[in-house]
C-alpha cells in the first residue's frame, strides 16, 4: 500500500474524535493508540494512528519539520532571549510558546498544541465515563462556544445551548486563554460546583448559570418504537460517536428489526460528533458499495473515497434528524444519508465542520493536533462554516428557545422587557395563559403566574421573583428535555409513510 493511502487511514481514526469540535467539558474527545482498529488497507476502510505508520514513514511525513533556513530566525530570537533578556527564562516556556505561537497563526481552532500535561489529561478521557459538566465547546471567532451538551448532563439539564460563548469561569475571565486551559477551568470533580457566564445569541445581557459538576456516562445510542398510522417505526438516537457506539447501535437495530418495523427515524441533534471509524460502521448498514458514504481531500485538492461492501439498501425507509448542535460524524452520516441513501433530512442546520485533523507526537509526551485534510459528501460537497440544510426544515415550539431568567428584581404589572416576554413563552409552554407574549406584564400575566405559583407551591404574588424565575426555567427545561411536543421528531415519523 502506498503512503498517501496509509497516511489517510492513520490520520482518520484520531481525527474526527481528536479534531471534531474542541473538547468535552469533561473532556471526552480522543480515541487511544492501542484501540485503533488495524484494517487500514487499499480500499478498506480508514483507521489507525500516526503511530502506525513505520519509522521510514514517519519520516517523510515530518520531512517538512527538518531545519530550513527560516528557522534560523527563530534560533536566533531564542538565543537572544536566553542570553541577555533581564531575568533568566525557563527554556521549555521559550519553546512551548514558540510552538504555540506557530499554532496561533494559523488561525484555525482545530489545531493546537497539547503539552504533556494536557495530552494525559486528553487522553485520560477516553475512558467509560469522565467528570465534568457534559458539554463539547470548540472556539469559534476567537469564543469559546458550546458546540452540544451531553444527553442527561449537568449542562443539559441547566439549559446550555449550543453557540452559548463562555465569557468567565468562577467569575474569571477566559479570554485569551486557549481552548484546553479553558476546559481544564470547567473541568471539576463529581459534586463540585462551577459557575458559567455567557453570552447568548439574542440575549443582550451575559447568563449567570450555576451547575454541579457530576459523573458523565458514555452511553451514546437509544432506541424506541412508535406507531405512526398504524404502522411501526423504529428510533435510534445517537448522542455521540465514540468507542462502542457502533456496536450498540448494531444491536438496537437488529432488536428493532426483530420488531418488524416498517421505517427508521436516526437522530443526530445535539451530537457533536466523535470517532470516524464508529460513524462509518454505522453507515455501511446503509449505503451500498456503488455509492462513497465520504470523501477525504487533501491539500493539493487530491481525493479518496471510501465505501462500503453493502449490496443494497435496507427495505424501508429512513429519515435523518438535525440542528445546530449536529457537527463533524454527525454531518457525515446526514450528508451520507441525505445523498447516497436518499433519505430526508428532518429539523434544522447542522453546525458546519468538515475538516480532518491528525495528532502528531513531538517525542516528549507533547502534541501537535493539526488540520490535514477536508471531508467531503458522497457528491463532493464541502460542508465547512456552512452546515447541511435540512431537506424539510421543522423548529420547535417557541418555548424550546427560551432563556434563564435572571433578574435582580420581581418583575410586576405595568413592566415590559425581553424577560417578561420570555416567562410569557415559558408560561405558555407549560399550558398557563399568559395573554400577550410580548413583554407586557398585564393582569393576565399576573393571573398566569399566580396560577403557575400555586400549582408549583410558591407564595401567589402575581409577581416573577428569583425563586419563580428557577422554578420556570426548571419546569420549561423538563418539559423540553421530556421529548413533549417534539415537532421535529413527529415530522421525521410522518416523513417516513408519507
Amino acid at each position: 500500500m502506498n503512503l498517501k493511502k496509509r497516511y489517510i487511514a492513520a490520520i482518520m481514526v484520531a481525527a474526527l474524535l481528536l479534531g471534531a469540535l474542541g473538547a468535552y467539558f469533561g473532556v471526552q474527545l480522543a480515541t487511544s493508540e492501542d484501540s485503533a482498529q488495524q484494517q487500514a488497507e487499499d480500499g478498506g476502510s480508514p483507521s489507525g494512528t500516526f503511530a502506525d505508520l513505520s519509522e521510514e514513514e514517519q519520516q517523510q511525513l515530518l520531512e517538512g519539520a527538518k531545519g530550513t533556513e527560516e528557522l534560523d530566525k527563530v534560533a536566533k530570537a531564542y538565543s537572544l532571549i536566553q542570553e541577555s533578556y533581564l531575568e533568566e527564562v525557563d527554556k521549555s516556556k521559550l519553546i512551548e510558546g514558540a510552538i504555540q505561537g506557530m499554532m496561533d497563526s494559523l488561525e484555525d481552532p482545530y489545531s493546537v498544541y497539547m503539552d504533556q500535561e494536557t495530552v494525559e489529561e486528553f487522553n485520560h478521557s477516553i475512558e467509560s465515563s469522565f467528570e465534568g459538566i457534559g458539554a463539547e465547546v470548540s472556539m469559534v471567532d476567537g469564543k469559546v462556544t458550546i458546540i452540544a451538551p451531553i444527553k442527561d448532563s449537568p449542562a443539559e439539564a441547566a439549559g446550555l445551548k449550543p453557540n452559548d460563548q463562555i465569557l468567565k469561569v468562577d467569575d474569571e475571565s477566559v479570554e485569551g486563554l486557549d481552548l484546553y486551559d479553558a476546559v481544564s477551568k470547567i473541568r471539576g470533580e463529581q459534586g463540585s460546583k462551577v459557575t458559567l457566564e455567557i453570552s447568548r445569541p439574542g440575549v443582550s445581557d451575559p447568563l449567570t448559570i450555576e451547575l454541579t459538576r457530576d459523573d458523565i456516562p458514555l452511553e451514546t445510542v437509544y432506541s424506541e418504537t412508535k406507531s405512526v398510522n398504524g404502522k411501526k417505526a423504529g428510533i435510534i438516537e445517537i448522542t455521540s460517536f465514540s468507542e462502542g457506539t457502533a456496536k450498540r447501535f448494531d444491536e438496537e437495530l437488529a432488536e428493532l428489526e426483530k420488531e418488524e418495523i416498517e421505517g427508521l427515524v436516526i437522530d443526530v441533534r445535539g451530537n457533536p460528533g466523535g470517532l470516524f471509524t464508529a460513524v462509518e460502521d454505522i453507515l455501511k448498514n446503509f449505503i451500498p458499495k456503488d455509492t462513497p458514504y465520504v470523501q477525504i481531500e487533501d491539500r493539493k485538492g487530491e481525493k479518496s473515497r471510501y465505501f462500503s461492501e453493502l449490496d443494497e439498501k435496507k427495505g424501508y425507509p429512513i429519515t435523518v434528524l438535525i440542528d445546530e448542535g449536529s457537527a463533524s460524524a454527525s454531518e457525515i452520516l446526514a450528508g451520507a444519508m441525505k445523498e447516497a441513501g436518499d433519505s430526508e433530512l428532518v429539523g434544522t442546520k447542522s453546525f458546519g465542520k468538515g475538516t480532518v485533523q491528525q495528532a502528531i507526537p513531538l517525542g516528549d509526551g507533547s502534541t501537535i493536533k493539526m488540520t490535514l485534510f477536508k471531508w467531503l459528501t458522497p457528491d463532493g460537497n464541502w460542508i465547512h462554516e456552512r452546515g447541511i440544510e435540512p431537506t424539510m426544515e421543522v423548529k420547535q415550539p417557541d418555548y424550546f428557545y427560551t432563556n434563564p431568567i435572571q433578574i435582580e428584581q420581581s418583575l410586576e404589572v405595568n413592566q415590559s422587557n425581553d424577560k417578561i416576554k420570555n416567562a410569557q413563552i415559558m408560561l405558555a409552554g407549560l399550558g398557563y395563559k399568559p395573554g400577550n407574549k410580548d413583554g407586557s406584564f398585564d393582569q393576565k400575566t399576573a393571573a398566569a403566574v399566580q396560577a403557575f405559583q400555586g400549582d408549583n407551591d410558591l407564595e401567589k404574588t402575581g409577581s416573577i421573583d428569583e425563586q419563580t424565575a428557577n422554578k420556570l426555567q426548571t419546569e420549561i427545561i423538563e418539559k423540553i428535555r421530556n421529548g413533549e411536543n417534539d415537532r421535529q421528531k413527529q415530522k421525521a415519523l410522518e416523513a417516513l409513510f408519507d
